[in-house]
């Protein structure tokens, strides 16, 4: 019997043992992802997380043919692997065609279990006849493989078979499948090639309903005795979404008994840790054990639930899921309300040796662990140009104002930087957290005009105040960021609601706390003047009327009293500082900021970049679905799709070449709903970076997260005709050529003028934007050109907002004195339509509507009916909950 290893003696990547004989014995390298259906197995996976912790994931499989026995033993195995890895990881029960996603992607590119049972000797080779074999492949980003009966009524016009003969390997693509099913199926068809006929065989692509012209078809219909019309399908059932309503909880005691909890809100706190529960939602099932349970105790729990899924005659598409207090996953924790975020303490200034001393234990030769993401991922010496959002146009700034932003305004910035031998372009919508509905949706809609008027596809980001991604401030080396605005838009809201107008300038008494890396990434952020905004973890510039203080904080470094010293060249160059430590501040500091308070005095948690994941995204007619592909690599950026990569503190919504996704600004919108779902329930906000990337074009500081062969991204054809070329060998021929490099030129001067260079103090030269043609090349401020703005674009840009922004978007050029709508929730300003044509699948549905906002258009008395709540308590609840009700009843 196999003693299973403690959790820091476990191997990065797989691990597999098989039942022999009523014992586990490890399973050699050479034989991972061969499955006998007659056996049963455990499955552990690991990885080394960025934060330096490791996660595991344990799987049992169970083949068709295992014997009751032996499911029993992994059953019980896998609980005990648990406890060697100190309960950390998370167990899923594998039946054999019926595999999670996540287990499935341990094997690509697929498996295909094995007729007859595990055995640990040498290996039987059969030197018999080789034996034909038609198998059905189901799946666009995992391949369920499965071989059935070889005759003309296994095939179907849905999905694509694969015959696999002596000589020549058939793929043959029912008329209704995806371009990305056929293209999955290819790699199939490649490791059947690799692996069963030792790379040396024909292979012959068959397309459903042609029957002439080809000499391969001829010969995929006689191994069938001949072509024969094969039957229309059924149609399919439509799937149906898991009604939120039937999610169960239930307490299982000690002697295996179920007690239903009577709750209908779930929250966290009535999970103890002393106890075991069992999570019921239909489609999948999860037993949640407290931290203090006993293994006796969670062996009994698992096996009562294994025989209530047995008694109960469910599915064996049913997943169960095991998961120890701790280690609880997104898919369980979106059944309660308000689950706890868990910000674990990473890494202090203060206490790097220790950390890098833990990182040896595993095995990681490190004097200290180096900063998250300290360095750029792009050329920084390029040429920047800065817009700020105006009256419905965009002012450019002169280089001397470049670095300078201002809270209640919106800017559009620009970089051009040169990445292998040619010019790329990047553009950010800057949105001040002060600044107004109208000049956010005119920053976003304005960028994406400029951007779309540049020849080639320019990545471009929404990011906004206070949640800049660090390649923006490497982008600007230096930044300072004022309270207030200069634009028009501002002037006249704080007007409207009687604000006093706090914008900077040199003869107030203003605070600025100092933050940054280094010298090419450091700003000055002015925030409240009050004690209240001070923080030991940082250095502050206090300029008064008469005298400026530099203000060091006791947990402050040597870095950041050089970012200090220079940024006080930029605010005021001319005057002498006042040197001050936290705790020897004389009278006068404490009298300008209003007097001495309390501040925090605690080390700032430096927050490790979580470990990204990549989500195929579908909008259709307001349906969004979102699935995770899990183990990703560049192979599943396929043409067809618009996938997100979600690193949390920014998404990369990618578009591929033959997706639907006609535009950027809808890109946007998909980035914000994935944003609005968080379907990781991590906490994530609208103010999160949104990159929008296009395939062919994708920048470094996206593709640094896979192992990028650029070759890829530069082939011609659908995701299928791509594979089929690789497979023949016939990939350099559908390769496409690489980009050029582009220069634009202003339509208003000469090209000798676009390029003039101009230098800002404390700054690295740069020079004037080469797309001068779209805004204009002069850096004056006089420089100001006007957009109209479509209101049909910035409503979809805009759908994962509330509506009063939606109509901001949509009245860029309305007079000022438009207040805009109510917010959708408020239905006295809103038509009513039935509920039977607001649902997503109605057959006559209600058109020119905001599809993200469909239960805004019930009636009080439907929507009550619809949801079992009123409209205020529903909007009480936390989005995330309020999109899970909205698509049980199909409003989602």
């Amino acid at each position: 019997m196999v003693a299973f290893i403690p959790a820091e003696k476990a191997l990065i990547g797989l691990e597999i043992w098989c039942v022999e004989n009523l014992h586990l014995v490890p399973v050699p390298k050479s034989s991972h992802g061969k499955f006998f259906c007659g056996s049963a197995y455990i499955v552990l996976h690991t990885v080394s997380l960025r934060s330096g912790s490791f996660e595991h994931d344990i799987h049992y499989w169970l083949g068709n043919d295992a014997k009751e026995v032996d499911s029993a033993l992994v059953s019980d195995k896998a609980l005990e692997l648990d406890d060697a890895l100190g309960s950390h990881a998370v167990q899923y029960r594998e039946v054999q065609g019926e595999e999670t996603e996540k287990f499935l992607s341990y094997f690509k590119p697929c498996i295909i279990p094995i007729e007859g049972t595990f055995s640990s000797g040498p290996e039987n080779l059969n030197s018999e006849t080789y034996q034909v074999s038609l198998l059905t492949c189901k799946g666009d980003r995992v391949v369920y493989v499965k071989e059935v009966p070889f005759t003309r009524t296994s095939l179907n016009h849905n999905d694509v078979f694969i015959l696999d003969t002596a000589s020549k390997i058939f793929l043959f693509s029912g008329c209704n499948s995806s371009i990305q099913g056929r293209a999955k199926a290819l790699e199939v068809v490649q490791y059947i090639k690799e692996n069963k006929h030792g790379g040396n065989c024909e292979v012959a692509a068959i397309d459903d309903g042609k029957l002439v012209g080809d000499p391969d078809v001829g010969e995929f219909w006689s191994l069938f005795g001949g072509y024969a019309p094969i039957p229309r399908d059924s149609p399919s059932a439509t799937q149906k979404e898991p009604d939120l309503s039937t999610v169960k909880l239930f307490w299982i005691t000690t002697q295996g008994k179920f007690s239903e909890s009577e709750t209908d809100n779930l929250k966290k706190e009535i999970l103890s840790s002393n106890k075991c529960y069992m999570l019921d939602s239909d489609s999948e099932i999860f037993v949640w054990m407290g931290r203090t349970t006993s293994i006796t105790e969670r062996k009994t729990a698992i096996a009562s639930v294994e025989e209530f899924v047995r008694s109960q005659g469910r599915s064996v598409s049913t997943h169960l899921t095991f998961l120890t207090e701790g280690s609880e996953t997104a898919s369980f924790r979106s059944y309660f309300d308000n689950w706890p975020q868990t910000v674990e303490p990473k890494l202090y200034e203060d206490g790097r040796g220790k950390v890098a001393a833990m990182f040896k234990q595993h095995g990681y030769d490190v004097k200290e662990l180096p900063e998250e993401d300290c360095q750029p991922y792009i050329d920084c010496n390029g040429t920047l140009k800065v817009w700020r959002v105006d009256d419905n146009g965009v002012l450019l700034l002169p280089v001397e104002e470049q670095r300078k932003l201002y809270s209640g305004d919106c800017y559009i910035v620009q970089y051009v930087y040169s990445s292998n031998d040619r010019e790329e372009n990047l553009f950010y919508g800057w949105l001040g957290c002060s600044s107004t509905m109208e000049s956010k949706a005119g920053a976003i809609s304005h960028m994406n005009l400029i951007a779309t008027s540049i020849k080639g596809n320019p990545v471009v980001a929404q990011i906004t105040e206070g949640r800049e991604p660090v390649q923006f401030f490497f982008i600007f080396q230096t930044l300072i960021i004022f309270k207030g605005g200069k634009s028009a838009q501002f002037k006249l809201s704080i007007a409207d609601k009687g604000i006093p107008d706090e914008t900077y300038d040199e003869t107030r008494t203003a605070l600025f706390r100092v933050q940054g890396k280094s010298l090419d990434n450091m700003q000055a952020i002015q925030v409240d003047l009050a004690s209240t905004s001070l923080n030991s973890s940082y250095c502050y510039i206090l300029k008064t009327e008469t005298s400026v203080f530099t203000w060091a904080g006791n947990l402050s470094s040597a870095r950041d009293h050089d970012l200090v010293d220079r940024m006080l060249d930029l605010i005021h160059p001319t005057w002498q500082p006042i040197l001050v430590r936290e705790g020897s501040e004389p009278d006068l500091f404490w009298h300008a900021l209003g007097g001495k308070g309390e501040y925090p005095r605690e080390k700032e948690i430096d927050i490790f970049i979580e470990d990204p994941h990549l989500f195929t995204c579908a909008l259709t007619e307001g349906d969004f679905k979102v699935k995770e592909i899990f183990n990703f690599s560049q192979d599943d950026l396929t043409t067809e799709d618009v996938v997100v990569l979600d690193c949390r503190s920014e998404i990369y919504v990618w578009i591929g070449h033959h997706s639907n996704i006609g535009s950027k600004q809808e890109a946007i919108s998909i980035g914000l709903k994935f944003l609005e779902m968080d379907i990781l329930v991590e906490g994530l906000t609208l103010e999160i970076p949104i990159y929008v990337v296009t395939e062919g074009y994708e920048p470094p500081f996206f593709t640094r997260f896979f192992e990028w062969d650029p070759s890829k991204a530069n082939m011609l054809g659908n995701s299928f005709e791509r594979k089929l070329a690789i497979l023949k060998g016939q990939a350099q021929k559908i390769e496409a050529p690489l980009r050029s490099a582009w220069k634009a030129y202003s339509i208003d001067t000469n090209p000798d003028s676009v390029r003039s260079q101009s230098v800002g103090p404390n700054e690295r030269a740069r020079s004037s934007s080469p797309a001068s043609s779209i805004l204009g090349s002069s850096s004056k401020s006089s420089d100001y050109r006007r957009f109209s703005s479509p209101p049909a674009i910035t409503k979809k840009l805009f759908s994962g907002y509330s509506s009063d922004l939606v109509e901001a978007a949509n009245g860029l050029s309305a007079p000022s004195g438009n207040k805009g709508m109510q917010r959708v929730h408020q239905p006295q300003e809103c038509i009513t339509y039935p509920y039977e044509r607001l649902k997503v699948v109605s057959s006559d549905p209600v058109t020119g509507i905001d599809v993200t906002k469909r239960e805004a258009y019930l009636s009080d008395e439907e929507f009550q009916e619809t949801f079992k709540m009123t409209r205020g308590a529903f909007y009480d609840l936390p989005r995330w909950r309020q999109n899970k009700l909205k698509m049980s009843v199909h409003l989602f």
